[in-house]
């Protein structure tokens, strides 16, 4: 270039002798580029909508270069023209501009400036040069911490703080996004109905293994954060390990073409115990007899043989306690790198931390869920995370929760692309149930057994005892309705309900 001797440039080291030592390595930085591609601009304003996108102020070296970059980008963007001439009253004090040989150098860049065809060429080496910097930058801090580390910084946690950095990088200033056409939207629709017609279960998303469930909701699709609420003992952990487990049994049949790679955040339950339940309902032994030990040989050996097939799933279980919406974030990258993940389940949401301190828990609740929804766009996978519901529901005679139920803020529901309450009525029917300890004082033996006869006849007929409705009480995609299943509360596992009374019919692949 003419003009790249006038650039800035840094001091050189007088009589510096590089053979006493490593020699010094100067960062990755290139001014004859900048100059180019603010010539460019300078000369033709369009030349910036083609870096604008992705190239901020910060990603120039030369800090002078940014200014410029930047004060020609708001003009621009105030249907103004960015010259040398206009530009020159903003820089006439600038002491970096200065330094280069104020007003004229803008008027050089111009001058020496060809075209417009290069911009985004220099704008993306720019761009790769400045993420080159940031790399070395965050390197010597992950060098310093680790050298200079306290006696409660825990090797684990300098690692996710490392991890964050890098994501946050490779997501700043990134040229992806922005208006695509709708022929290129269309063909994505037009691919994801000819997927869902060659499947045998016409789905769209994955899969729940719940065939009434599927066929209301299409799958659960990506992108989607879906909300799975309801009352303490109603089974929202079972029915979301259910599901988790069901996606992930259909990938590892399927291959690719059905179900997913799981991931399961267990915020409240041990890794363990949400195995054990797993390991009940597969096997059908209960979960108590199985914690105790209180198994038979054949019952024993079954187990083994039912964990042997569950080792090849696609499954992985994090049970770090009190998480933030950020690890969460960092993790669930990870997982998606290195295998594939494919859904994500979070049990439960009010049990995540926000990243920062907010003034009240509705913020928080507001930034988590706004976290979750921006995961699930970001991962493009669908998100499933438990919410708990107000105390309200408790009140009312019709116990069926409502969106007005979501407990400690609106967003949740704002946010979700599907809400779900699960609801047995069968619970509400056992805490009836008349017992010897609470037989009435004026009642006889032949009475009490009486009430006891009638109320399982009543239960039997109207508590929906082995049934749980799925309520969707919002979905973007398409109609609310409820959704009948069968449930066994001494293996807590849900299953597709026969429409006839043949009982239950239990999911399988």
């Amino acid at each position: 270039m003419e003009y790249a001797s006038s650039a800035p440039h840094l001091s050189p080291v007088d009589d510096f002798d590089q053979t006493d030592g490593p020699g010094y390595r100067e960062q990755p930085s290139n001014a004859e580029a900048e100059q180019a591609l603010l010539g460019a601009i300078l000369i033709n304003n369009e030349a910036i909508h083609r870096v604008n996108a992705f190239l901020m102020e910060d990603h120039f070296f030369w800090p002078v270069h940014g200014r410029i970059y930047e004060a020609a980008n708001k003009l621009v963007e105030r249907g103004q023209i960015a010259t040398p001439t206009t530009l020159k009253t903003y820089f006439e004090r600038d002491e970096g501009l200065a330094d280069v040989g104020g007003s004229d150098y803008l008027a050089r860049l111009a001058s020496a400036a060809t075209t417009i065809i290069n911009a985004e060429a220099y704008g993306n080496a720019i761009y790769d040069l400045f993420l080159r910097r940031e790399l070395i930058d965050i390197g010597e801090e992950m060098v310093n911490g680790a050298y200079d580390s306290g006696v409660d910084d825990e090797a684990a946690k300098q690692i996710e703080v490392a991890e964050k950095h890098l994501f946050d990088l490779a997501e700043k200033g990134v040229s992806e996004g922005g208006f695509n056409t709708f022929k290129t939207s269309l063909t994505e629709a037009v691919l994801a109905a000819e997927a869902a017609y060659k499947r045998d279960a016409r789905l769209t998303g994955v899969t729940s293994g719940l065939t009434d469930l599927d066929e209301l909701l299409g799958g659960m699709h990506r992108s989607d954060l879906i909300i799975l609420a309801g009352r303490p003992s109603m089974g929202k952990t079972a029915l979301a390990t259910n599901i988790a487990f069901n996606a992930a049994k259909a990938r590892h049949l399927s291959g690719e073409s059905d179900g997913a790679v799981v991931g399961f955040f267990s915020l409240e339950m041990s890794g363990e115990q949400l195995a054990t339940r797993i390991l009940s309902e597969q096997s059908e032994i209960s979960g108590h007899k199985i914690r105790r030990g209180m198994v038979s040989s054949d019952d024993f050996h079954n187990i083994a043989r039912v964990a042997r097939d569950l080792e090849e799933m696609p499954f992985f279980i994090d049970d770090t306690p009190a998480l933030s919406i950020g690890a969460i974030r960092t993790r669930a990258r990870r997982l998606k790198r290195q295998h594939g993940l494919s859904m994500l389940v979070i049990d439960y949401l009010q049990l995540i931390k926000a990243s920062s301190a907010k003034e009240g828990r509705v913020q928080e609740v507001t930034e988590i869920t706004q976290g979750l929804k921006a995961l699930a766009k970001d991962l493009d996978i669908p998100v499933l995370a438990l919410s708990q519901l107000s105390r309200q529901v408790e009140s009312r005679d019709d116990k069926r929760p409502q969106l007005s139920d979501l407990r400690e803020s609106g967003s949740i529901e704002q946010d979700a692309d599907v809400v779900m309450f699960v609801y047995r009525e069968e619970y509400y029917w056992s805490r009836l149930h008349p017992r010897p300890a609470i037989a009435r004082k004026d009642e006889t033996e032949a009475e009490f057994i009486l009430r006891q006869t009638q109320w399982n006849e009543d239960y039997q007929r109207e508590g929906r005892a082995g049934e749980a409705e799925i309520i969707i009480a919002k979905q973007r995609h398409g109609p609310t309705d409820t959704v009948n299943v069968y449930f066994s509360n001494q293996f807590t596992r849900f299953g597709n309900l026969e429409k006839e009374d043949h009982g239950p019919d239990d999911v399988g692949f």
